[in-house]
């Protein structure tokens, strides 16, 4: 019992310790950005600008406008202004979770979907 609890302390002070990850959103509200994936080996990158209320995005010389709602500092949700099927109709939910210098860490997925990804998007303005 007494070897338990002092492993437990320890492992509480350990993770006490840890940094956590920074996380200034707010730097990241508007601006000019740049999202690299890899999908099956294939590098796609999706250019995009972002202001309070729009994202205009390009992807394979394609430009979509969807809406911008920002649930906190943290979180939005995109929704396209004119979507051209079923899928493009879904909300997207988008959560940073790690900001550092020029980029942020989010995760990502259709509104409602349990699955989640990650993604890594860079700012190209200061």
């Amino acid at each position: 019992m007494k070897k338990t609890t002092c492993l437990f302390l320890l492992l509480l002070t350990v993770s006490a310790c840890q940094k956590m990850p920074e996380c200034n959103c707010t730097d990241f509200t508007t601006g000019s950005f740049e999202f690299v994936q890899t999908i099956n080996g294939k590098t796609d990158t999706t250019r995009f600008v972002r202001t309070a209320e729009h994202q205009i995005e390009t992807y394979h010389g394609r430009t979509d406008t969807a809406n911008v709602r920002w649930v906190n500092d943290c979180e939005l949700i995109i929704q396209k202004k004119h979507p051209r099927n079923r899928d493009e109709k879904k909300a997207i939910s988008m959560r940073i979770v790690e900001t550092k210098d020029n980029q942020y860490i989010m995760e990502y997925s259709f509104v409602g979907d349990i699955k989640k990804q990650t993604g890594t998007v860079t700012k190209l303005d200061q």
